[in-house]
């Protein structure tokens, strides 16, 4: 096949595997820790392709991009799961989405000027935050009762949706701690995140896939920076597996798992920084 020419079966059969380890990882560790994949299946593309060779210029570009591709269907399916629990607050939703839109297109405009460097630099400055929120969140902290006014939520809107599509998140990551830490029951947060990683991620995935028509040095078998075999392998595994992560959840001290995943993240962010600085 014209996308496959030029590579040795060895080194198709070593992606293919990794793929599919990408989405099992990926899929346990979100029902593990109620995160999104996205925060899990970026860095460990980076880190694949990188082992794999791809050329540095896009290989961020392509983490970000088929990562955004690989949240659609999930994100459909945990935004319906959460609607039939009750979990999912339609009032909340209607105040976030557009500004959400808004921070989505300012992110998918942005990510054609970006360089591979930049987006990287992103993911791990976020990633480290979020690892230090992870593993030292105070119990009961809060920033107020409720959502800001209009502006205040249109500027939490636009940088949740503009910092998600950058670093290839569907939104969980970043809006249930947001919306947790302005008193929204946690499983409400959950819920609503599910539904605005719906809104991140068919627009975004859309942006990454135009912005890399014609870029030269893509791995096989990628459209635009949407790379079709890591999203045919990894949303099944997915899939499969985030309902074993729920499963675990129960048998495993939450606390120290999450301290476990928070250090993983800090690793894997110093691990960007320096070779951005080597």
């Amino acid at each position: 096949m014209e996308f496959f020419d030029g590579y040795s079966a060895t080194w198709l059969a070593g992606l293919v595997i990794a793929l599919i380890t990408t989405g099992v990882v990926a899929g346990i560790l979100a029902g593990l820790l109620g995160v999104g994949g996205g925060i899990v299946i970026v860095p460990v593309l980076y880190h694949l392709f990188t082992l794999l060779g791809i050329d540095e210029s896009v290989r961020m570009h392509v983490a970000v991009g088929t990562s955004l591709a690989t949240i659609i269907p999930t994100s459909i399916m945990s935004a319906r799961a959460h609607r039939r629990r009750g979990s999912l607050n339609p009032e909340l939703l209607r105040k976030l989405i557009p500004p959400v839109v808004v921070g989505v297109l300012i992110g998918s405009v942005a990510s054609g000027y970006f360089s591979g460097q930049v987006l990287t630099s992103i993911f791990a400055t976020v990633a480290l935050l979020v690892a230090l929120n992870m593993a030292f969140k105070r119990d009961g902290f809060a920033l107020g009762e409720g959502l800001p006014g209009p502006l205040g939520t249109s500027m939490i809107g636009v940088t949740i949706g503009g910092i998600s599509t950058l670093m290839g998140i569907g939104g969980g990551t970043l809006s249930v701690p947001t919306l947790n830490a302005f008193r929204t029951p946690m499983h409400v947060a959950v819920g609503t995140g599910a539904a605005l990683g719906m809104i991140i991620s068919l627009p975004g995935a859309i942006g990454f896939l135009i912005n890399g028509m014609g870029v030269p040095n893509l791995p096989p078998a990628t459209v635009g920076y949407v790379n079709l075999l890591g999203m045919a392998l990894i949303v099944p595994a997915t899939m499969v597996t985030t309902s074993w992560g729920a499963r675990l959840a129960h048998a495993i001290d939450a606390r120290r798992l999450r301290q476990v995943f928070a250090a993983f993240l800090a690793l894997t962010s110093l691990r960007m920084f320096y070779g951005l600085l080597a």
